[in-house]
C-alpha cells in the first residue's frame, strides 16, 4: 500500500535538487536548466526514444548509463540539441563535465537530457557558466525549481512522490517529467527522472522500469509524433535499509507494483496536459482475447486524430472509435463490441454489438463536456483489460505547433 507524499524527487533519502536560468533560449526568463544529484553513486537504468533520429544527449546518455550506474541528471529547456552534429555532442559532453567539474562525480556517472527547438546548436557556454550556482543551490526543495525549469509548452508541472513498505522499510520513489507535445506511443516520455531510496539492483531496476513503461507512459499518445529526445532513467540511492532486491521475488513485485502507481499517474498528468488540450480522454478496453491486445486496441483509439477531433467538438461519433480499433492489427469480433462514454456528467451507451443504439444526444454531449472522459469498450474475446490515454486535438495546438521554432 502507497501513500502519496509531497517532495516530487527530493523526497527520498540521498537527493537534492536545484535549478536557475541560463537563458538555454535567448530571452527565457524562468529557471531552463536543472540538476537532480544523489550524494552517493547509484544504481540506475533508462529507457530513451525508439525515434531513429536520435538527439546527442540521448546518444551520451545510454553510454553513461549502459553500466547500471549514475549519480546526477542534468537538464536543460529551451533546446533539444538534436540533429547537430560532432559540436552537439561535444555540448553534451560539455554539460557532463560542468557538473563534474563542481561536484565529486564522474563525468560517466551524469546524465544528460535537453529538450526543445531540434535542429539549433546548444548555447552551452550559457550552461558552463552557471554550473557552480547550480551545484550551491542544492536542496531538499529543490524539486519545486528543478520541476519548473524542465517545462517548455507544458502549462503546470508534473510531480508525484510516495511512500511504502519494503522489506519492512519504508521506502520513497519520487519523479518529475516534462511533455505536453511530441508525445506517443512506444517511447520513455519527453523526460522524466525517478528516484527512489530502495536497495535493488541495477538488473532489477532495469527489469522493473522496463516492464512499468509497458502499461504507463507507452500507453500515453498526444499528437502522434515520438521525439528525439525523450529519456526516462531510474536511480536508486538505496539508503532505505532494505535488503537488496536481486531477483524477482515478493519485495521486487512490491517496487514494481509503488513504480506502476507513480507512472501511470504521470502518464495521466502528460496525456492531460497535452499541447493545447482541454480534456483528458482514458480508453479502457475490457474482454479482450490479452492484455498486450487490449492496450493495442485503447492505443490505436486514442491515437486517432479523428476520435481526438470528435471529442474537441463534444461529438459522441463512436464510429469513429471502431474504425480505430479497426486498424488496430488486432482481431476481436466486430459484432459484439459495445461503447460507452463515461464521466462526472454520467455514462452514455452509444453502441451494442457493433451497431447504433438510441441514445440521448444533448445528454451525450453533457458527458463529453468534462474535464476528463473515459472511452469505456467491451469486447467478447477473452477477459483481459487494458488502458491508454489521451487528450482531444484542438485550434490551440496548430496555433502553439504553427510558430514553434520562431
Amino acid at each position: 500500500m502507497t501513500t502519496h507524499i509531497e517532495g516530487g524527487i527530493c523526497a527520498p533519502q540521498g537527493f537534492t535538487a536545484n535549478a536557475v536560468i541560463a537563458e538555454v533560449k535567448p530571452g527565457r526568463k524562468r529557471n531552463d536548466v536543472a540538476l537532480v544529484y544523489a550524494e552517493k553513486p547509484c544504481n540506475a537504468a533508462a529507457v530513451f526514444t525508439t525515434n531513429l533520429v536520435k538527439a546527442e544527449p540521448v546518444k551520451l546518455s545510454r553510454k553513461h548509463i549502459a553500466d547500471g550506474k549514475a549519480q546526477a541528471i542534468i537538464l536543460n529547456s529551451g533546446n533539444a540539441n538534436a540533429c547537430t552534429g560532432e559540436t552537439g555532442s561535444q555540448n553534451a559532453l560539455r554539460m557532463a563535465k560542468a557538473v563534474s567539474a563542481n561536484l565529486p562525480v564522474k563525468t560517466e556517472d551524469v546524465i544528460v537530457c535537453s529538450t526543445g527547438v531540434i535542429g539549433q546548436q546548444l548555447l552551452v557556454e550559457r550552461i558552463e557558466a552557471k554550473a557552480a550556482e547550480l551545484v550551491k543551490g542544492l536542496s531538499k526543495t529543490g524539486n519545486e525549481l528543478a520541476r519548473q525549469a524542465i517545462m517548455t509548452t507544458d502549462t503546470v508541472y508534473k510531480e508525484v512522490a510516495v511512500e511504502t513498505q519494503i522489506g519492512g522499510k519504508k521506502v520513497r520513489i519520487g519523479t518529475m517529467a516534462k511533455g505536453s507535445g511530441m508525445i506517443h506511443i512506444n517511447m520513455g516520455t519527453m523526460l522524466g527522472v525517478i528516484t527512489t531510496d530502495c536497495a535493488i539492483s541495477s538488473a532489477m531496476l532495469k527489469a522493473a522500469l522496463e516492464e512499468s513503461i509497458k502499461g504507463s507512459y507507452n500507453c500515453v499518445t498526444v499528437d502522434g509524433d515520438t521525439s528525439t529526445n525523450d529519456t526516462l532513467c531510474i536511480l536508486a540511492s538505496g539508503m532505505a535499509g532494505n535488503a537488496e532486491i536481486t531477483t524477482q521475488n515478493e519485495d521486487y513485485a512490491a517496487f514494481l507494483s509503488a513504480l506502476n502507481e507513480v507512472n501511470v499517474e504521470m502518464a495521466k498528468k502528460i496525456a492531460g496536459d497535452g499541447e493545447g488540450a482541454e480534456r483528458l480522454i482514458e480508453c479502457v478496453v475490457t474482454g479482450a482475447a490479452s492484455v498486450e491486445s487490449a492496450r493495442k486496441l485503447a492505443r490505436s483509439v486514442i491515437s486517432s486524430n479523428l476520435v481526438k477531433a470528435a471529442f474537441f467538438g463534444k461529438d459522441a461519433n463512436w464510429g469513429r472509435i471502431l474504425c480505430a480499433m479497426g486498424y488496430s492489427g488486432e482481431k476481436f469480433d466486430t459484432g459484439k463490441v459495445c461503447v460507452s462514454f463515461v464521466s462526472k456528467a454520467g455514462k452514455v451507451d452509444v453502441c451494442k454489438n457493433g451497431m447504433d443504439v438510441d441514445f440521448d444526444e444533448d445528454f451525450a454531449t453533457k458527458v463529453l463536456s468534462e474535464d476528463a472522459v473515459t472511452i469505456a469498450i467491451q469486447c467478447a474475446d477473452g477477459s483481459c483489460t487494458g488502458t491508454a490515454w489521451g487528450c482531444d486535438l484542438t485550434y490551440e495546438y496548430v496555433k502553439i505547433n504553427g510558430d514553434y521554432r520562431t
